[in-house]
């Protein structure tokens, strides 16, 4: 869970991109949805279908909580861990093929060397896929978990899209990073609970008021890892101001529109098309 700290007495950074004047609008879609304890075979079916509907509805990226693919189960990552190349990845990157979206799950990653990473996999429409790993581990996280150590960014249609999980926002130099690589846009997969809400949506508008470019709030609606959670997926725009936002906790997909730096967007609720599967 992410450690809300409050940072607005930062100045906005004046920055030229050359990205966003080029760039051409796009859309993303943050995933709330329903994730079960460690049944990673469930869960990928849920993800399944948000992807298809959010291509549906015209997305370009689908991003989904951290650890959407087991849920927040920290005593359990060792054995969840999945190796490079675990099924679940390929089906993952046969959905971003089919659908021509990017997608952005959360994962355990088996890490060789010690503890297993929380990872961002980031399956790409050409059949690849990749890994975020999360940086900054919240506290107690390191009992059971390793940190990354290099910036995640993916370029869709000439938007520069920096990546986050859950308590890396929470380090004034996460996103100082990003805006100094060029970010277009800041998109933070996370786990954030009803009482960590208020304070981390400060933070996140604070971020996106400093750095100039929008940011984009992808959180969970299960009680996972004894965690109950708010959900609440949604966006800044440049000005710090919540332009768009998922009621609550119900199952959604929060369609972010990215263009030459604005934000707008809609939501398309989730919970008929998860009760005809």
């Amino acid at each position: 869970m992410a450690l809300a700290r409050d940072h607005s007495t930062t100045h906005p950074a004046k920055r030229l991109k050359m990205t966003t004047a080029t760039a051409a609008p796009i859309t993303i879609a943050l995933a709330q949805l329903p994730v079960s304890k460690a049944a990673v075979g469930e869960n990928l079916q849920t993800h399944l279908a948000y992807i298809e509907r959010a291509a549906a509805l015209g997305a370009n990226v689908v991003a989904f909580p951290e650890l959407s693919l087991t849920g927040y189960e920290l005593a359990l990552l060792s054995q969840l861990a999945m190796p490079l190349n675990d099924k679940t990845f390929a089906a993952l990157t046969a959905a971003a093929v089919a659908t021509n979206t990017v997608v952005i799950a959360g994962c355990p990653l088996h890490n060789p060397d010690g503890k297993p990473y929380i990872a961002a996999v980031i399956c790409l429409p050409k059949g690849e896929h990749t890994f975020y790993l999360k940086q900054h581990l919240h506290e107690g996280e390191d009992v059971y978990c390793a940190p990354g150590q290099e910036s995640g960014f993916i370029n869709v249609k000439g938007t520069r899209i920096a990546l986050a999980v859950c308590a890396d926002f929470t380090h004034p130099n996460h996103s100082a990073i990003a805006a100094a690589q060029q970010a277009d846009v800041y998109v933070a997969s996370a786990l954030i609970s009803p009482g960590g809400y208020a304070k981390d949506a400060e933070l996140l508008a604070a971020i996106a008021q400093r750095h100039q470019f929008p940011v984009l709030l992808a959180n969970h609606v299960s009680i996972t890892g004894d965690w109950q959670t708010c959900g609440n997926s949604g966006g800044w725009n440049v000005g710090g101001e919540l332009t768009i936002k998922a009621n609550g906790t119900q199952p959604s997909l929060v369609l972010c529109h990215i263009n030459h730096g604005a934000l707008s967007g809609s939501v398309e609720v989730m919970a008929n098309i998860l009760n005809e599967r």
